[in-house]
């Protein structure tokens, strides 16, 4: 494993933090070890839920290095199974994914977080797109954020390097919590616990849903579903689990998933 990847197993969940001095800037090479840190946690049934953080106060990522970058390395070069950060586009990674933000998330920094499924910033963090700025253009942002916003708040984002507080992205709805400065950690480990809470083919069943029925329409995924062509929610809909689930309840005592 890369000098600039922390990864740690606090019980059930997988803590990943970024630590590339200065500024925690991607290169290809960097992100297909991250891809790698995010394939073991989506193939180890004992991890349930992911953090991605960076080391210091000042920044979460710098986004692509540019370094890399003046080295000729390649805008669409291989950047892993994970694509940039090495979970934004891993197949079959049906467990939750939370960044933690305690600083700058800039460039491609903060296209990851377009991705994850939980957004936690501390008060001090900031988000822009510079890309426009330095002769290139984002391009998980380009496909996201008109879908995610008006038009026009999607474009002032894409092509004028506006800087955002956290507070911002949170009224925009691309953070979940804004919290106290230095303790982003502590709630996404909160957060964690609580969706540990829940089945974890429930959680997996919830993922693929959203990600496979992302360009259906309503009556498209209802056929979907009904011809099982859902992998995760067949699973879960067959599962031991799923019968716990209605037994715990009844008994008034919480359930004890098993994962099958």
């Amino acid at each position: 494993m890369s000098e600039y990847l922390h990864a740690v197993r606090n019980g059930e969940i997988f803590e990943i933090t970024l630590d590339k001095p200065k500024g925690n800037a991607v290169s290809a090479a960097l992100s297909r070890e991250m891809g790698k840190l995010f394939a073991q946690f989506r193939d180890d049934p004992s991890l349930r839920v992911a953090i991605l953080t960076g080391a210091g106060e000042k920044f979460f990522c710098g986004g692509w290095d540019l370094s890399s970058v003046a080295d000729g390395e390649d805008y669409i070069g291989d950047f892993g199974e994970g694509g940039f950060g090495g979970f934004i586009e891993l197949p079959n990674l049906n467990k939750p994914v939370i960044c933690a933000i305690n600083g700058y998330a800039i460039g491609a920094g903060f296209e990851m977080l377009l991705r994850s499924d939980f957004v936690i910033a501390d008060e001090s963090a900031k988000f822009w797109l510079p890309e426009a700025q330095l002769g290139v253009a984002p391009d998980v942002a380009t496909f996201l954020l008109p879908k995610l916003l008006p038009r026009q708040k999607a474009f002032a984002i894409l092509m004028t390097a506006q800087r955002l507080s956290a507070q911002e992205l949170m009224d925009l709805g691309l953070v979940n919590t804004v919290v106290p400065k230095g303790e982003a950690m502590t709630a996404a480990r909160e957060l964690a616990h609580e969706l540990i809470k829940a089945a974890p083919l429930s959680l997996a069943a919830i993922k693929e849903a959203v990600e496979l029925t992302e360009g259906l329409t309503f009556a498209e995924s209802y056929a979907a579903l009904r011809a099982k062509e859902w992998p995760a929610f067949m699973a879960m809909l067959e599962s031991s689990d799923a019968q716990e689930g209605a037994n715990a309840f009844l008994e008034g005592r919480a359930p004890e998933w098993t994962g099958q």
